[in-house]
């Protein structure tokens, strides 16, 4: 039996073994399974707003560590490569800004910033040189509103993987949502990034460990959507609190929904509040540490403060708390496995048999 095996029947399920979430060789394993094919998000599109325009980042910095380019070319087309010369793997491009073309100064090997290798110093009588090997891989992009995602080998098909919010939530004019720096928040936490998913993927806390979050929920019509890369906790509002102005073409119209979150597989999340989406990105760093960076982009900014997204921070810290007692816990010699409650942890049994899956 592998490893790592989770009954797809939930009344009957344990939940993954101690070890995935303990083990450093695992930690390691899991970078190249999961993560090396998965979708990730890389940035805004105003990044290279204009054609010459180059963003150097590193792909899941603490994990994957990929040296990765984003490019708008001359042509007005995007690219996102790797940030590494096809000569002897020196970082290409060092810096954001507008070029012409991407020239590596350890040797002098020139790109277009489409990727093609288009001058070297001292190549001559090299036989097929250039060639494709000489060129910039590339990495698939793709954009869903303002926002890239960008994948080393992905499994399946980006809007695959988004799923059904480009259609359920149509109506939101995403492109018109303003990033908010100043709100923005990178918070560490002492525990593996796994243990962090499994606490943002159920509901059954809330009235334990967010006393004043349960007070803007109904938390009798909390509930969760499994979908094909992830899941949807709708947040139904308490009495009076705010809730969404949904339109009448909206599949959701009628109900009071405070809070759409979504996840998906294995690191990101949507938190669409009625003054607009806070973007969480889970970066794993080692296997008791992870980074967890909050990205707030305002829609109707007369709406913050209020609701379910009315205090992220406090409910962040909480939620903080709880997984580092918990990654002490899952250390003892005395734990391995749990078990699931049927309706309030259907997000965690799928986030286990995805990752099950994944690691083979």
């Amino acid at each position: 039996m592998p490893r790592f095996c989770v009954d797809p029947d939930i009344t009957r399920a344990e939940t993954l073994p101690s070890e995935f979430y303990t083990s450093a060789s695992v930690f390691d394993e899991a970078k190249e399974k999961i993560f090396a094919r998965s979708w990730q998000f890389v940035g805004e599109i105003d990044q290279v707003k204009v054609p010459g325009a180059v963003a150097p980042f590193t792909m899941l910095e603490g994990c994957l560590d990929e040296p990765l380019v984003l490019t708008r070319d001359l042509d007005d087309q995007f690219h996102c490569m790797s940030n590494v010369c096809t000569h002897r793997g020196n970082v290409v491009c060092e810096g954001a800004g507008t070029e012409r073309s991407l020239r590596c100064r350890y040797h002098g090997r020139r790109f277009d910033l489409a990727g093609k290798c288009t001058f070297m110093p001292e190549f001559e009588g090299v036989i097929g040189f250039p060639g494709p090997a000489d060129n910039l891989p590339h990495v698939p992009l793709e954009r869903f509103g303002p926002w890239l995602f960008a994948s080393l080998s992905p499994t399946l098909p980006f809007q695959t993987w988004l799923d059904e919010i480009p259609t359920r939530l149509a109506w939101m004019p995403f492109d018109e949502f303003l990033f908010a720096p100043e709100r923005s928040r990178t918070y560490t936490v002492r525990a593996h990034w796994a243990l962090y998913i499994d606490n943002y993927l159920e509901g059954f806390h809330i009235p334990y460990i967010h006393p004043a979050l349960n007070e803007t929920l109904d938390y009798g019509n909390y509930d969760t959507y499994l979908l094909g890369s992830g899941n949807l906790q709708y947040g139904a509002a308490g009495e009076g609190e705010p809730c969404f102005d949904l339109p009448t073409d909206s599949a959701d119209f009628g109900q009071k929904i405070a809070a759409y979150y979504y996840w998906l597989f294995p690191n990101f999340m949507f938190n669409f509040y009625p003054w607009g989406v806070s973007l969480n990105v889970v970066r794993p760093v080692g296997p008791n540490l992870t980074k967890v960076a909050f990205l707030p982009y305002v829609w109707k900014p007369e709406l913050l403060g209020q609701g379910a997204g009315g205090d992220l921070d406090r409910v962040e810290r909480e939620d903080e708390a709880v997984v580092e007692l918990v990654q002490k816990g899952l250390r003892s010699r005395l734990y391995d496995r749990g078990r699931y409650a049927p309706r309030r942890e259907r997000g965690v049994h799928q986030f286990h048999r995805m990752i099950a899956e994944a690691m083979g």
